[in-house]
Protein backbone atom coordinates (compact mmCIF):
# COMPACT_ATOMS: atom_id res chain seq x y z
CA UNK A 1 0.00 0.00 0.00
CA UNK A 2 2.86 2.36 0.84
CA UNK A 3 4.54 1.65 -2.50
CA UNK A 4 1.25 2.18 -4.33
CA UNK A 5 0.75 5.49 -2.53
CA UNK A 6 4.26 6.65 -3.46
CA UNK A 7 3.70 5.56 -7.08
CA UNK A 8 0.48 7.53 -7.43
CA UNK A 9 2.00 10.47 -5.60
CA UNK A 10 4.83 10.59 -8.14
CA UNK A 11 2.31 10.21 -10.96
CA UNK A 12 0.46 13.27 -9.71
CA UNK A 13 3.74 15.16 -9.35
CA UNK A 14 4.47 14.38 -13.00
CA UNK A 15 0.88 15.31 -13.82
CA UNK A 16 1.58 18.83 -12.56
CA UNK A 17 4.43 19.18 -15.07
CA UNK A 18 3.98 20.71 -18.46
CA UNK A 19 3.05 18.26 -21.14
CA UNK A 20 6.09 19.24 -23.22
CA UNK A 21 8.40 18.51 -20.28
CA UNK A 22 6.86 15.07 -19.80
CA UNK A 23 7.26 14.31 -23.50
CA UNK A 24 10.92 15.44 -23.50
CA UNK A 25 11.75 13.24 -20.49
CA UNK A 26 9.81 10.35 -22.00
CA UNK A 27 11.58 10.63 -25.36
CA UNK A 28 15.03 10.77 -23.72
CA UNK A 29 14.38 7.76 -21.49
CA UNK A 30 12.66 5.85 -24.28
CA UNK A 31 15.53 6.45 -26.70
CA UNK A 32 18.05 5.40 -24.04
CA UNK A 33 16.22 2.14 -23.37
CA UNK A 34 15.82 1.45 -27.08
CA UNK A 35 19.54 2.15 -27.65
CA UNK A 36 20.43 -0.22 -24.81
CA UNK A 37 18.12 -2.85 -26.25
CA UNK A 38 19.69 -2.40 -29.70
CA UNK A 39 23.23 -2.73 -28.32
CA UNK A 40 22.32 -5.90 -26.45
CA UNK A 41 20.66 -7.49 -29.47
CA UNK A 42 23.61 -6.49 -31.67
CA UNK A 43 26.07 -7.98 -29.18
CA UNK A 44 24.10 -11.22 -29.00
CA UNK A 45 23.89 -11.36 -32.79
CA UNK A 46 27.64 -10.82 -33.18
CA UNK A 47 28.41 -13.44 -30.52
CA UNK A 48 26.18 -16.04 -32.17
CA UNK A 49 27.62 -15.20 -35.58
CA UNK A 50 31.19 -15.61 -34.31
CA UNK A 51 30.25 -18.82 -32.54
CA UNK A 52 28.67 -20.14 -35.73
CA UNK A 53 31.76 -19.32 -37.79
CA UNK A 54 34.04 -21.05 -35.26
CA UNK A 55 31.72 -24.05 -35.22
CA UNK A 56 31.70 -24.26 -39.04
CA UNK A 57 35.48 -24.04 -39.22
CA UNK A 58 35.89 -26.76 -36.57
CA UNK A 59 33.45 -29.08 -38.34
CA UNK A 60 35.09 -28.65 -41.76
CA UNK A 61 38.52 -29.19 -40.23
CA UNK A 62 37.29 -32.35 -38.51
CA UNK A 63 35.67 -33.72 -41.67
CA UNK A 64 38.80 -33.01 -43.68
CA UNK A 65 40.90 -34.89 -41.11
CA UNK A 66 38.45 -37.82 -41.13
CA UNK A 67 38.59 -37.94 -44.95
CA UNK A 68 42.41 -37.98 -44.87
CA UNK A 69 42.36 -40.78 -42.31
CA UNK A 70 40.02 -42.70 -44.60
CA UNK A 71 42.50 -42.41 -47.50
CA UNK A 72 45.41 -43.46 -45.29
CA UNK A 73 43.54 -46.41 -43.84
CA UNK A 74 42.72 -47.65 -47.32
CA UNK A 75 46.37 -47.34 -48.40
CA UNK A 76 47.66 -49.10 -45.29
CA UNK A 77 45.14 -51.87 -45.77
CA UNK A 78 46.32 -52.56 -49.33
CA UNK A 79 49.99 -52.40 -48.37
CA UNK A 80 49.33 -54.87 -45.58
CA UNK A 81 47.56 -57.13 -48.05
CA UNK A 82 50.50 -56.99 -50.47
CA UNK A 83 52.94 -57.65 -47.61
CA UNK A 84 51.02 -60.73 -46.56
CA UNK A 85 50.90 -61.96 -50.14
CA UNK A 86 54.70 -61.45 -50.54
CA UNK A 87 55.42 -63.33 -47.31
CA UNK A 88 53.22 -66.19 -48.49
CA UNK A 89 55.09 -66.24 -51.82
CA UNK A 90 58.49 -66.29 -50.02
CA UNK A 91 57.42 -69.17 -47.83
CA UNK A 92 56.32 -71.09 -50.89
CA UNK A 93 59.77 -70.53 -52.48
CA UNK A 94 61.50 -71.80 -49.32
CA UNK A 95 59.36 -74.91 -49.39
CA UNK A 96 60.27 -75.49 -53.05
CA UNK A 97 64.04 -75.18 -52.28
CA UNK A 98 63.73 -77.72 -49.49
CA UNK A 99 62.06 -80.24 -51.81
CA UNK A 100 64.81 -79.77 -54.41
CA UNK A 101 67.48 -80.39 -51.75
CA UNK A 102 65.89 -83.68 -50.78
CA UNK A 103 65.67 -84.88 -54.40
CA UNK A 104 69.37 -84.04 -55.29
CA UNK A 105 71.33 -85.15 -52.21
CA UNK A 106 74.84 -86.07 -53.78
CA UNK A 107 75.06 -82.88 -55.73
CA UNK A 108 74.27 -80.88 -52.65
CA UNK A 109 76.93 -82.81 -50.67
CA UNK A 110 79.73 -81.97 -53.17
CA UNK A 111 78.59 -78.38 -53.18
CA UNK A 112 78.70 -78.39 -49.41
CA UNK A 113 82.16 -79.82 -49.47
CA UNK A 114 83.27 -77.22 -51.93
CA UNK A 115 81.92 -74.48 -49.79
CA UNK A 116 83.54 -75.97 -46.75
CA UNK A 117 86.98 -76.16 -48.34
CA UNK A 118 86.60 -72.65 -49.60
CA UNK A 119 85.74 -71.42 -46.16
CA UNK A 120 88.68 -73.26 -44.64
CA UNK A 121 91.03 -71.84 -47.21
CA UNK A 122 89.72 -68.37 -46.57
CA UNK A 123 90.21 -68.74 -42.89
CA UNK A 124 93.77 -70.08 -43.23
CA UNK A 125 95.01 -67.28 -45.40
CA UNK A 126 96.10 -64.19 -43.54
CA UNK A 127 94.32 -60.95 -44.28
CA UNK A 128 96.19 -58.10 -45.92
CA UNK A 129 97.66 -55.58 -43.63
CA UNK A 130 96.63 -52.65 -45.86
CA UNK A 131 93.19 -52.39 -47.56
CA UNK A 132 93.41 -52.21 -51.25
CA UNK A 133 91.30 -49.06 -51.28
CA UNK A 134 94.01 -47.37 -49.20
CA UNK A 135 96.78 -48.36 -51.51
CA UNK A 136 95.50 -45.75 -53.99
CA UNK A 137 97.83 -42.83 -54.01
CA UNK A 138 95.78 -40.18 -55.82
CA UNK A 139 93.18 -37.96 -54.05
CA UNK A 140 91.33 -37.46 -57.31
CA UNK A 141 90.66 -41.17 -57.38
CA UNK A 142 88.97 -40.95 -53.95
CA UNK A 143 86.75 -38.03 -55.09
CA UNK A 144 85.75 -39.85 -58.26
CA UNK A 145 84.92 -42.97 -56.29
CA UNK A 146 82.74 -40.91 -53.89
CA UNK A 147 80.89 -39.29 -56.76
CA UNK A 148 80.38 -42.62 -58.43
CA UNK A 149 79.03 -44.09 -55.21
CA UNK A 150 76.61 -41.14 -54.74
CA UNK A 151 75.39 -41.49 -58.30
CA UNK A 152 74.84 -45.19 -57.75
CA UNK A 153 72.80 -44.54 -54.57
CA UNK A 154 70.75 -41.81 -56.28
CA UNK A 155 69.94 -44.02 -59.23
CA UNK A 156 69.00 -46.83 -56.92
CA UNK A 157 66.71 -44.46 -54.92
CA UNK A 158 65.02 -43.12 -58.04
CA UNK A 159 64.50 -46.62 -59.32
CA UNK A 160 63.09 -47.88 -56.04
CA UNK A 161 60.83 -44.77 -55.74
CA UNK A 162 59.49 -45.33 -59.23
CA UNK A 163 58.78 -48.95 -58.36
CA UNK A 164 57.00 -47.86 -55.18
CA UNK A 165 54.96 -45.23 -57.06
CA UNK A 166 53.89 -47.83 -59.57
CA UNK A 167 52.79 -50.08 -56.72
CA UNK A 168 50.84 -47.25 -55.05
CA UNK A 169 49.19 -46.21 -58.36
CA UNK A 170 48.25 -49.80 -58.90
CA UNK A 171 46.74 -49.96 -55.39
CA UNK A 172 44.74 -46.78 -55.89
CA UNK A 173 43.50 -47.87 -59.30
CA UNK A 174 42.35 -51.19 -57.94
CA UNK A 175 40.69 -49.54 -54.90
CA UNK A 176 38.80 -46.90 -56.92
CA UNK A 177 37.07 -49.60 -58.93
CA UNK A 178 35.45 -51.01 -55.79
CA UNK A 179 32.08 -49.65 -54.50
CA UNK A 180 32.06 -47.23 -51.58
CA UNK A 181 30.33 -49.71 -49.30
CA UNK A 182 33.43 -51.98 -49.61
CA UNK A 183 36.03 -49.22 -49.51
CA UNK A 184 34.77 -47.62 -46.26
CA UNK A 185 34.66 -49.20 -42.84
CA UNK A 186 31.73 -47.10 -41.55
CA UNK A 187 32.26 -47.99 -37.92
CA UNK A 188 35.91 -46.93 -38.09
CA UNK A 189 34.93 -43.86 -40.11
CA UNK A 190 32.38 -42.88 -37.43
CA UNK A 191 35.09 -43.19 -34.79
CA UNK A 192 37.43 -41.01 -36.84
CA UNK A 193 34.76 -38.32 -37.18
CA UNK A 194 33.98 -38.39 -33.47
CA UNK A 195 37.66 -38.26 -32.51
CA UNK A 196 38.34 -35.37 -34.90
CA UNK A 197 35.33 -33.39 -33.60
CA UNK A 198 36.36 -33.89 -29.99
CA UNK A 199 39.92 -32.79 -30.80
CA UNK A 200 38.41 -29.56 -32.18
CA UNK A 201 36.29 -28.97 -29.07
CA UNK A 202 32.92 -30.22 -30.37
CA UNK A 203 31.19 -32.74 -28.13
CA UNK A 204 27.71 -32.63 -29.68
CA UNK A 205 25.73 -35.62 -30.94
CA UNK A 206 25.66 -35.81 -34.74
CA UNK A 207 24.11 -37.83 -37.55
CA UNK A 208 25.69 -38.50 -40.93
CA UNK A 209 25.06 -40.14 -44.27
CA UNK A 210 27.42 -41.21 -47.05
CA UNK A 211 26.31 -40.86 -50.66
CA UNK A 212 27.85 -41.24 -54.08
CA UNK A 213 28.62 -38.24 -56.23
CA UNK A 214 25.33 -38.65 -58.09
CA UNK A 215 23.30 -38.63 -54.83
CA UNK A 216 22.70 -42.35 -54.20
CA UNK A 217 22.75 -43.06 -50.48
CA UNK A 218 25.30 -45.69 -49.43
CA UNK A 219 25.08 -45.46 -45.64
CA UNK A 220 22.91 -43.81 -42.99
CA UNK A 221 23.71 -43.98 -39.27
CA UNK A 222 21.23 -46.12 -37.30
CA UNK A 223 20.01 -43.32 -34.97
CA UNK A 224 19.59 -40.77 -37.76
CA UNK A 225 17.17 -37.87 -37.06
CA UNK A 226 15.98 -35.23 -39.48
CA UNK A 227 16.09 -32.52 -36.79
CA UNK A 228 18.67 -29.86 -37.66
CA UNK A 229 19.01 -30.81 -41.33
CA UNK A 230 18.82 -27.15 -42.34
CA UNK A 231 22.44 -26.85 -41.13
CA UNK A 232 24.24 -29.63 -43.03
CA UNK A 233 28.00 -29.91 -43.55
CA UNK A 234 29.46 -32.00 -46.40
CA UNK A 235 32.92 -33.27 -47.30
CA UNK A 236 34.23 -35.07 -50.40
CA UNK A 237 35.70 -38.52 -49.83
CA UNK A 238 38.54 -39.93 -51.99
CA UNK A 239 39.09 -36.55 -53.61
CA UNK A 240 42.00 -37.88 -55.74
CA UNK A 241 39.70 -40.27 -57.60
CA UNK A 242 37.70 -39.36 -60.64
CA UNK A 243 34.50 -37.38 -59.97
CA UNK A 244 32.17 -40.31 -60.62
CA UNK A 245 34.02 -42.46 -58.06
CA UNK A 246 34.12 -39.94 -55.23
CA UNK A 247 31.92 -40.13 -52.16
CA UNK A 248 30.26 -37.40 -50.09
CA UNK A 249 29.67 -37.45 -46.34
CA UNK A 250 26.93 -35.19 -44.98
CA UNK A 251 26.70 -34.48 -41.26
CA UNK A 252 24.30 -32.41 -39.16
CA UNK A 253 23.93 -31.65 -35.45
CA UNK A 254 20.41 -31.76 -33.92
CA UNK A 255 21.42 -29.62 -30.91
CA UNK A 256 23.51 -27.09 -32.79
CA UNK A 257 21.16 -24.15 -32.04
CA UNK A 258 21.52 -24.74 -28.30
CA UNK A 259 25.29 -24.90 -28.74
CA UNK A 260 25.39 -21.66 -30.76
CA UNK A 261 23.15 -19.80 -28.32
CA UNK A 262 25.06 -21.17 -25.34
CA UNK A 263 27.52 -18.27 -25.38
CA UNK A 264 24.68 -15.72 -25.46
CA UNK A 265 22.67 -17.45 -22.75
CA UNK A 266 23.95 -15.09 -20.08
CA UNK A 267 22.86 -12.09 -22.11
CA UNK A 268 19.28 -13.26 -22.62
CA UNK A 269 18.13 -12.44 -19.03
CA UNK A 270 19.53 -8.91 -19.35
CA UNK A 271 17.70 -8.55 -22.65
CA UNK A 272 14.46 -9.72 -21.01
CA UNK A 273 14.92 -7.30 -18.11
CA UNK A 274 15.53 -4.46 -20.55
CA UNK A 275 12.31 -5.28 -22.39
CA UNK A 276 10.46 -5.39 -19.06
CA UNK A 277 11.90 -1.99 -18.17
CA UNK A 278 10.84 -0.60 -21.54
CA UNK A 279 7.29 -1.93 -21.19
CA UNK A 280 7.08 -0.67 -17.60
CA UNK A 281 8.35 2.72 -18.71
CA UNK A 282 5.77 2.96 -21.49
CA UNK A 283 3.01 1.94 -19.07
CA UNK A 284 4.24 4.52 -16.54
CA UNK A 285 4.22 7.28 -19.15
CA UNK A 286 0.72 6.22 -20.16
CA UNK A 287 -0.43 6.41 -16.50
CA UNK A 288 1.23 9.81 -16.08
CA UNK A 289 -0.41 11.24 -19.18
CA UNK A 290 -3.73 9.72 -18.19
CA UNK A 291 -3.50 11.16 -14.69
CA UNK A 292 -2.56 14.52 -16.15
CA UNK A 293 -5.56 14.39 -18.45
CA UNK A 294 -7.86 13.40 -15.59
CA UNK A 295 -6.42 16.13 -13.38
CA UNK A 296 -6.91 18.77 -16.08
CA UNK A 297 -10.44 17.58 -16.78
CA UNK A 298 -11.31 17.56 -13.10
CA UNK A 299 -10.08 21.11 -12.78
CA UNK A 300 -12.05 22.16 -15.83
CA UNK A 301 -15.06 20.25 -14.55
CA UNK A 302 -14.92 21.99 -11.18
CA UNK A 303 -14.52 25.42 -12.82
CA UNK A 304 -17.36 24.71 -15.21
CA UNK A 305 -19.65 23.32 -12.51
CA UNK A 306 -18.92 26.34 -10.28
CA UNK A 307 -20.18 28.53 -13.10
CA UNK A 308 -23.15 26.22 -13.66
CA UNK A 309 -24.05 26.31 -9.96
CA UNK A 310 -24.08 30.09 -9.86
CA UNK A 311 -27.01 30.44 -12.28
CA UNK A 312 -29.57 28.26 -10.45
CA UNK A 313 -28.39 29.48 -7.05
CA UNK A 314 -28.80 33.09 -8.15
CA UNK A 315 -32.29 32.37 -9.49
CA UNK A 316 -33.33 30.56 -6.32
CA UNK A 317 -31.83 33.30 -4.15
CA UNK A 318 -33.63 36.02 -6.13
CA UNK A 319 -36.98 34.20 -5.93
CA UNK A 320 -36.54 33.67 -2.19
CA UNK A 321 -35.75 37.37 -1.66
CA UNK A 322 -38.87 38.35 -3.58
CA UNK A 323 -40.96 36.02 -1.42
CA UNK A 324 -39.38 37.41 1.75
CA UNK A 325 -39.73 41.08 0.69
CA UNK A 326 -42.85 42.45 2.41
CA UNK A 327 -42.86 45.59 0.31
CA UNK A 328 -43.73 43.65 -2.82
CA UNK A 329 -47.38 42.83 -3.21
CA UNK A 330 -47.73 39.16 -4.13
CA UNK A 331 -50.52 37.67 -6.15
CA UNK A 332 -51.37 34.02 -6.68
CA UNK A 333 -49.90 34.21 -10.17
CA UNK A 334 -46.64 35.60 -8.73
CA UNK A 335 -46.49 32.88 -6.07
CA UNK A 336 -47.02 30.28 -8.77
CA UNK A 337 -44.35 31.82 -11.00
CA UNK A 338 -41.82 32.13 -8.18
CA UNK A 339 -42.47 28.58 -6.96
CA UNK A 340 -42.06 27.27 -10.50
CA UNK A 341 -38.73 29.07 -10.84
CA UNK A 342 -37.53 27.68 -7.52
CA UNK A 343 -38.68 24.19 -8.50
CA UNK A 344 -37.09 24.30 -11.96
CA UNK A 345 -33.81 25.74 -10.75
CA UNK A 346 -33.71 23.20 -7.94
CA UNK A 347 -34.10 20.40 -10.47
CA UNK A 348 -31.41 22.00 -12.57
CA UNK A 349 -29.12 22.24 -9.55
CA UNK A 350 -29.87 18.63 -8.68
CA UNK A 351 -28.97 17.60 -12.20
CA UNK A 352 -25.63 19.39 -11.93
CA UNK A 353 -24.95 17.72 -8.57
CA UNK A 354 -25.66 14.35 -10.16
CA UNK A 355 -23.00 15.11 -12.73
CA UNK A 356 -20.49 15.63 -9.94
CA UNK A 357 -21.53 12.29 -8.46
CA UNK A 358 -21.04 10.66 -11.86
CA UNK A 359 -17.54 12.06 -11.97
CA UNK A 360 -16.75 10.52 -8.57
CA UNK A 361 -17.86 7.08 -9.75
CA UNK A 362 -14.66 6.66 -11.74
CA UNK A 363 -12.50 7.18 -8.65
CA UNK A 364 -14.10 4.28 -6.77
CA UNK A 365 -13.94 0.56 -7.34
CA UNK A 366 -17.48 -0.17 -6.19
CA UNK A 367 -20.78 1.61 -6.75
CA UNK A 368 -23.35 1.37 -3.97
CA UNK A 369 -26.72 0.44 -5.50
CA UNK A 370 -30.10 0.61 -3.82
CA UNK A 371 -32.22 -1.34 -6.29
CA UNK A 372 -35.98 -1.60 -5.98
CA UNK A 373 -38.99 -2.43 -8.07
CA UNK A 374 -39.80 0.41 -10.45
CA UNK A 375 -42.27 0.94 -13.27
CA UNK A 376 -40.15 2.06 -16.20
CA UNK A 377 -43.07 3.77 -17.94
CA UNK A 378 -43.81 5.87 -14.86
CA UNK A 379 -40.14 6.73 -14.37
CA UNK A 380 -39.74 7.83 -18.00
CA UNK A 381 -42.96 9.87 -17.81
CA UNK A 382 -41.60 11.72 -14.77
CA UNK A 383 -38.31 12.45 -16.55
CA UNK A 384 -40.19 13.73 -19.59
CA UNK A 385 -42.23 16.14 -17.42
CA UNK A 386 -39.07 17.46 -15.78
CA UNK A 387 -37.20 17.79 -19.07
CA UNK A 388 -40.01 19.34 -21.13
CA UNK A 389 -39.14 22.89 -20.03
CA UNK A 390 -35.53 22.57 -21.19
CA UNK A 391 -36.59 21.14 -24.55
CA UNK A 392 -39.17 23.88 -24.98
CA UNK A 393 -36.58 26.57 -24.23
CA UNK A 394 -34.47 25.16 -27.10
CA UNK A 395 -37.43 25.24 -29.49
CA UNK A 396 -38.12 21.51 -29.46
CA UNK A 397 -40.75 19.03 -28.41
CA UNK A 398 -40.90 15.63 -26.73
CA UNK A 399 -43.19 12.78 -27.69
CA UNK A 400 -43.54 9.44 -25.98
CA UNK A 401 -44.84 6.05 -27.02
CA UNK A 402 -44.73 3.87 -23.90
CA UNK A 403 -46.26 0.61 -25.12
CA UNK A 404 -44.44 -1.83 -22.82
CA UNK A 405 -47.00 -3.96 -20.99
CA UNK A 406 -44.41 -5.49 -18.65
CA UNK A 407 -42.47 -2.41 -17.48
CA UNK A 408 -41.53 -3.60 -14.00
CA UNK A 409 -37.75 -3.54 -13.55
CA UNK A 410 -35.43 -3.96 -10.56
CA UNK A 411 -32.97 -1.03 -10.70
CA UNK A 412 -31.48 1.82 -8.69
CA UNK A 413 -33.91 4.67 -9.24
CA UNK A 414 -31.39 7.51 -9.00
CA UNK A 415 -28.81 6.01 -11.37
CA UNK A 416 -31.39 4.79 -13.87
CA UNK A 417 -33.04 8.22 -13.89
CA UNK A 418 -29.63 9.78 -14.57
CA UNK A 419 -29.22 7.41 -17.54
CA UNK A 420 -32.41 8.71 -19.18
CA UNK A 421 -31.50 12.30 -18.29
CA UNK A 422 -28.06 11.98 -19.90
CA UNK A 423 -29.45 10.57 -23.15
CA UNK A 424 -32.05 13.31 -23.38
CA UNK A 425 -29.51 15.99 -22.45
CA UNK A 426 -27.22 14.82 -25.27
CA UNK A 427 -30.12 15.16 -27.69
CA UNK A 428 -30.54 18.81 -26.66
CA UNK A 429 -26.79 19.51 -26.79
CA UNK A 430 -26.25 18.09 -30.26
CA UNK A 431 -29.38 19.39 -31.98
CA UNK A 432 -29.28 21.00 -35.40
CA UNK A 433 -29.68 24.76 -35.48
CA UNK A 434 -31.67 24.77 -38.72
CA UNK A 435 -34.12 22.03 -37.69
CA UNK A 436 -36.59 21.97 -34.79
CA UNK A 437 -35.57 19.44 -32.15
CA UNK A 438 -37.84 16.44 -31.96
CA UNK A 439 -37.17 13.96 -29.16
CA UNK A 440 -39.02 10.64 -28.99
CA UNK A 441 -39.03 8.07 -26.17
CA UNK A 442 -40.46 4.57 -26.63
CA UNK A 443 -40.82 1.39 -24.60
CA UNK A 444 -41.80 -2.13 -25.69
CA UNK A 445 -41.34 -5.76 -24.73
CA UNK A 446 -39.57 -8.47 -26.70
CA UNK A 447 -37.97 -11.80 -25.79
CA UNK A 448 -38.84 -11.35 -22.12
CA UNK A 449 -36.96 -8.03 -21.85
CA UNK A 450 -37.81 -4.35 -21.72
CA UNK A 451 -36.61 -2.13 -24.57
CA UNK A 452 -36.24 1.65 -24.15
CA UNK A 453 -35.30 3.93 -27.05
CA UNK A 454 -34.32 7.60 -27.00
CA UNK A 455 -34.35 9.04 -30.53
CA UNK A 456 -33.56 12.53 -31.80
CA UNK A 457 -33.13 14.32 -35.11
CA UNK A 458 -29.83 15.99 -34.21
CA UNK A 459 -26.48 16.24 -35.99
CA UNK A 460 -25.84 12.49 -35.81
CA UNK A 461 -22.60 10.58 -35.33
CA UNK A 462 -20.10 9.26 -37.86
CA UNK A 463 -19.61 5.49 -38.11
CA UNK A 464 -15.98 5.71 -36.95
CA UNK A 465 -17.01 7.65 -33.85
CA UNK A 466 -20.01 5.41 -33.22
CA UNK A 467 -17.69 2.57 -32.13
CA UNK A 468 -16.04 4.66 -29.41
CA UNK A 469 -18.81 6.86 -27.98
CA UNK A 470 -19.07 4.70 -24.84
CA UNK A 471 -15.36 5.03 -24.04
CA UNK A 472 -14.43 7.14 -21.07
CA UNK A 473 -13.20 10.66 -21.91
CA UNK A 474 -13.94 10.17 -25.62
CA UNK A 475 -15.74 13.07 -27.26
CA UNK A 476 -17.17 13.19 -30.75
CA UNK A 477 -15.84 15.94 -32.99
CA UNK A 478 -18.65 18.47 -33.49
CA UNK A 479 -17.15 20.53 -36.30
CA UNK A 480 -18.07 24.21 -36.00
CA UNK A 481 -20.25 23.60 -32.94
CA UNK A 482 -17.97 24.85 -30.14
CA UNK A 483 -20.56 25.71 -27.48
CA UNK A 484 -21.11 22.12 -26.37
CA UNK A 485 -19.57 21.45 -22.96
CA UNK A 486 -18.69 18.02 -21.73
CA UNK A 487 -15.87 15.71 -20.73
CA UNK A 488 -16.69 12.40 -22.38
CA UNK A 489 -18.14 10.90 -19.20
CA UNK A 490 -21.86 10.96 -19.86
CA UNK A 491 -22.18 7.98 -22.20
CA UNK A 492 -19.43 6.08 -20.37
CA UNK A 493 -21.47 6.49 -17.20
CA UNK A 494 -24.62 5.34 -19.01
CA UNK A 495 -22.83 2.25 -20.35
CA UNK A 496 -21.45 1.38 -16.92
CA UNK A 497 -24.81 1.70 -15.14
CA UNK A 498 -26.63 -0.37 -17.78
CA UNK A 499 -23.94 -3.09 -17.63
CA UNK A 500 -24.17 -3.23 -13.84
CA UNK A 501 -27.93 -3.77 -14.19
CA UNK A 502 -27.25 -6.77 -16.50
CA UNK A 503 -28.51 -4.81 -19.49
CA UNK A 504 -27.19 -3.64 -22.82
CA UNK A 505 -27.13 -0.38 -24.76
CA UNK A 506 -26.36 0.29 -28.41
CA UNK A 507 -26.49 3.30 -30.70
CA UNK A 508 -27.75 3.75 -34.24
CA UNK A 509 -26.95 6.97 -36.06
CA UNK A 510 -26.69 8.63 -39.45
CA UNK A 511 -24.64 11.79 -39.85
CA UNK A 512 -26.98 14.74 -40.35
CA UNK A 513 -30.16 12.76 -39.60
CA UNK A 514 -30.08 11.95 -35.89
CA UNK A 515 -29.20 9.33 -33.28
CA UNK A 516 -31.13 6.54 -31.61
CA UNK A 517 -30.07 4.85 -28.35
CA UNK A 518 -31.69 1.51 -27.52
CA UNK A 519 -31.51 0.13 -23.97
CA UNK A 520 -32.24 -3.54 -23.24
CA UNK A 521 -32.81 -4.50 -19.62
CA UNK A 522 -34.28 -7.60 -17.95
CA UNK A 523 -37.79 -7.27 -16.54
CA UNK A 524 -38.61 -8.08 -12.95
CA UNK A 525 -39.91 -11.54 -13.95
CA UNK A 526 -36.53 -12.41 -15.51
Amino acid sequence: MKFQFIFYKRCFIFADMKKSTIWIISVIMGCSLLALLYLQTTYIRQMTKMRKEQFDESVFRSLDQAARNLDQNETFRYLEKISLESELYRSQLDSLDYLLMLQSGPLLDSATKFNSSFQVTSKIKKPSKMPKALTLKSKNSISEASKAFQAFVKNAYVYQKGVLDEVIYSILYQASNRPLSERINFKLFDQDIRSALECNGIHLPYHFTVTTSDGREVYRCPDYESKGEEYTYSQVLFRNDSSNKMGIVRIHFPDMNHYILGTARMMIPSLIFTVILLVTFIFTVYIILRQKKVSEMKNDFINNMTHEFKTPLSSISLAAQMLADQSIKKTDQMYESLSRVINDETKRLRFQVEKVLQMSLYDRDNIAFKPKEIDANALISGVIKTFTLKVSQNGGEITSDLQAEDAQIYVDEMHFTNVIFNLMDNAVKYKRDDVQLHLTLRTWNAHGKLYISVEDNGIGIQKDDLKRIFEKFYRVHTGNKHDVKGFGLGLAYVKKIIDLHKGNIRAESELGEGTKFIITIPTLKN
